[in-house]
């Protein structure tokens, strides 16, 4: 399986698509959001209800002033406002002020009712979508970890669906209300004068063309941007990881050249979507005074030509605050377009993690409880007993079960984690419950490819793998890996207490047994000795304990496993020689009775085998014991004498 794409240089593949995609999340808010568009509709209203005051206030006072014109500019209302209805016309005008205070009053409410919505829909949506993108991590093959940094990965968790936040908060809702304040505001305007709205609909045209160039130049580059993030992200979260590193090998200067390369491709791609963002918001405000201004000298045309040029006077001045109305919305349509562009760009990114196919697992044997009788007859337990046992159900609805001893066995596997690159040839061997056996050879060899292959990390594409006699592809991945306890070279602990982090191999597990796990590992002495014990804090990776303390933990946590197959890869490489002495009686506690897969450059750790394994480009090229293969005098040997290293 390829890795995620980053779309670097594509556009949005289906803009629609992933813009209905997002909007199915809001699918359980369908209420709240039915009450937001009403709020923005009413809000909409009370603003254009608000401007329309203005005319009669304007033409209110020229008639106080004694002035024989229209009030509001429609017969009917005149009528009501000159002909003895509201006789005192100061008090007409203050009934009109109070009026528009209660209609700001009302928007003021109802603006704070929508944002207060908006705010749990978002944060809520977001929320399911964040869990809904970690449960899918879980669930996907080892590849996918393989192919992408780390940092690109966790940028979905980030600056991508706070886009998506974004846009579900802001972007919809002003779109929506600036879609209802045009139309509203427009059809206000035509009422107040045709002619007017004639020459502001060529102004609206002539806005459209420019946010259609612009918008359409914008959305690539924002698409571009979110990539350079994530690939930013990924290198700087590497280095970070990796910084002693950079400091012993003196590579601090091409690390800031390397850096400096990314950063700058995405201040470029960044620079031209932003300039294009930013250029939007000038044209249109210098465009919006310019007709402004045009408008403005147009309607004393229109006002100094008429028959009564004081009825105008309201008239004009609406026409210019509707002016104003109109074009804020546009220009904030215009810039809910970049919003939106950057909204698809990262929800691309977010689905095509969402949609990386998981981990297939067509397996069906379970492993169970059991509860084995003299004789040999198996029953399943519901509690912890000691003993497993494999559930086989087979087509004609009967279940058998299957003793789980830890008989492992490769039947011609030939493996390569790319087609075009065999990594395992033909590779035969097998190891007898309770054996401990230990492959040995050169990096790249292929040794951790095969422990690989147990956890069912990777399929076989050719050969089979049985366990117990079971194809491991009948296996479910969950209680194959159960079955298997393992200790890696590159250790990872989590935040949380010591007790904790052994516990990890049993969540179930009491502190009692994690203590005598600890014991087993001989991880129990330091651990005493810790400022808080059992409890002490590991933060960052255990930043706080040495390697060898952080490889005792881990040792420990599969001790509390009690696993009937144990993996050692390199188990013992981060710990001192005196060090490991101390574990050597702890660990064969470990492994006794247990099938091991040990893993080890040091190959004193591997003399008490019961089968060494030498492998070099994917074939086995040796088997036997110690003795065996000192006495063949081949690699081993070689290796064992010092007559030939390890690379």
């Amino acid at each position: 399986m390829p890795p995620i794409k980053r779309y670097a240089t594509q556009k949005p593949k289906d803009l629609k698509g992933t813009v209905g995609r997002i909007l199915s999340y809001l699918k359980p808010h369908t209420g709240k959001m039915i009450v937001v568009f009403f709020c923005i509709l009413l809000q909409v209203g009370c603003n254009i209800m608000a401007t329309a005051t203005l005319t009669p206030l304007l033409n209110g006072l020229s008639a106080t002033a004694g002035a024989d014109i229209k009030l509001t500019g429609i017969p009917e209302l005149d009528k009501l406002a000159l002909s003895g209805v509201v006789e005192d016309k100061i008090q007409y005008l203050v009934t009109l002020v109070i009026a528009v205070a209660c209609v700001y009053l009302v928007s003021l409410l109802v603006n704070y009712i929508l944002n207060r919505i908006l705010i749990t829909v978002s944060t809520s949506t977001i929320k399911r979508m964040r869990n809904e993108l970690f449960a899918h991590m879980q669930k996907l093959p080892i590849k996918v970890f393989d192919t992408n940094t780390h940092g690109e990965l966790m940028s979905r968790y980030t600056n991508d669906l706070d886009l998506l936040n974004d846009f579900v908060a802001r972007c919809i809702p002003q779109v929506f209300s600036s879609a209802l304040t045009i139309i509203g505001v427009f059809t206000a305007m035509i009422v107040l004068s045709w002619k007017l709205t004639l020459v502001m609909v060529v102004m609206l045209v002539l806005m459209a063309f420019i946010v259609k160039f612009i918008g359409g130049k914008s959305k690539t580059n924002f698409v571009k941007q979110q990539a350079a993030v994530g690939k930013l992200n990924g290198y700087i979260e590497e280095l970070v990881e990796g910084q002693k590193v950079v400091k012993v090998f003196n590579h601090e200067h091409k690390a800031i050249e390397e850096f400096d390369q990314i950063n700058s491709e995405w201040q470029k791609v960044a620079g031209r979507a932003n300039a294009y963002a930013n250029i939007m918001g000038p044209i249109m405000n210098n465009m919006s005074h310019f007709f402004y201004a045009g408008l403005a000298v147009l309607g004393a045309i229109i006002a100094i030509n008429s028959d009564s040029p004081l009825a105008y006077v309201g008239i004009v001045a609406t026409f210019l605050m509707y002016i104003r109305n109109i074009t804020m919305p546009i220009q904030q349509i215009s810039q809910q377009v970049n919003m939106l562009f950057m909204a698809v760009a990262g929800g691309e990114r977010v689905f095509a993690l969402l949609d990386t196919p998981a981990e297939v697992d067509d397996g069906y044997v379970t492993l169970v409880y059991a509860n084995i009788a003299e004789d040999g007859t198996i029953t399943e337990s519901e509690t912890r007993t000691g003993h497993w046992a494999w559930k086989h159900p087979h087509g004609d609805g009967t279940i058998t079960y299957t003793e789980l001893k830890g008989d492992v066995r490769f039947e011609d596997v030939t493996f390569g984690y790319e087609e075009d690159k065999t990594v395992l040839h033909n590779v035969s061997l097998y190891a007898k419950p309770g054996q401990k056996i230990a492959f040995v050879g050169s990096t790249g060899a292929g040794k951790t490819t095969i422990t690989n292959l147990i956890n069912r990390f990777y399929d076989v594409p050719d050969g089979k793998i049985r366990y117990d006699g079971i194809n491991i592809n009948k296996i479910k991945k969950a209680d194959l890996r159960r079955s298997l306890g393992m200790v890696l070279q590159d250790t990872h602990l989590f935040t949380g207490t010591v007790m904790d982090n052994i516990r990890y191999g049993r969540l179930d597990a009491t502190d009692e047994e994690c203590i005598a796990a600890a014991k087993s590992a001989n991880a129990h002495n330091f651990i005493k000795h810790l400022p808080d014990g059992y409890n002490t804090l590991i933060t960052r990776d255990g930043e706080n304990l040495s390697q060898g303390q952080r490889q005792l933990i881990a040792i420990a946590r599969a001790a509390v496993a009690d696993p009937p197959v144990l993996i050692l890869d390199e188990a013992t490489s981060s710990i001192d020689t005196r060090t490991e002495w101390l574990i050597e009686r702890g660990m064969d506690a470990l492994m006794e009775g247990r099938t091991t897969f040990v893993i080890a450059h040091r190959l004193s750790t591997v003399r008490n085998s019961n089968a060494i394994m030498v492998l070099e480009k994917g074939e086995i090229i040796e088997r036997g014991d110690h003795d065996d293969l000192i006495a063949q005098k081949g690699k081993y040997y070689q290796l064992y004498t010092g007559m030939f290293e390890l690379s």
